[in-house]
């Protein structure tokens, strides 16, 4: 299946494609289009003004779509804090990690194409799932 989202990866849409990937379509291609217009018509839009995968209410664009496709992964939900407080910083959740997040994505777009940066991120979410995992489990910090 074909995916489409605004060129210019950053911390959002890199999550999202990752979220996509991994847990939803694991045969996803990525389209990058700089006006949703260019949304090519078999493809399903994310993290775009207008569309339903989108920003709503007071959610990120990875929790709109944990919602829409009822991941309910306690994991995926505290990667969505992270991803939530990195994107929009309004302090809805406790996520220290999130700062982080958002400066390693924005340098990372500013060297790499969308393509690139999809490719470096997706090992770095597996391991942020993996160590949220591992917290959870543990119920403190891994180490």
């Amino acid at each position: 299946m074909k995916w489409a989202t605004r060129a210019g990866v950053h911390i959002d849409r890199a999550a999202c494609a990752w979220l996509i990937r991994r847990f939803i379509d694991a045969q996803a291609q990525f389209v990058f289009v700089g006006d949703p217009a260019a949304v090519p018509p078999d493809a399903t839009a994310f993290d775009m003004r207008g569309v339903d995968l989108s920003h709503h209410g007071d959610d990120c664009s990875f929790e709109t779509i944990l919602r829409r496709y009822d991941l309910t992964d306690p994991v995926l939900w505290r990667i969505a804090e992270i991803v939530h407080e990195a994107d929009l910083d309004d302090q809805r959740y406790d996520a220290p990690e999130a700062p982080g997040f958002d400066v390693a994505l924005r340098g990372l777009s500013m060297v790499c194409t969308d393509e690139q940066t999809l490719a470096v991120t997706g090992p770095l979410f597996d391991g942020l799932y993996e160590y949220v995992k591992r917290g959870l489990l543990l119920g403190r910090e891994p180490a």
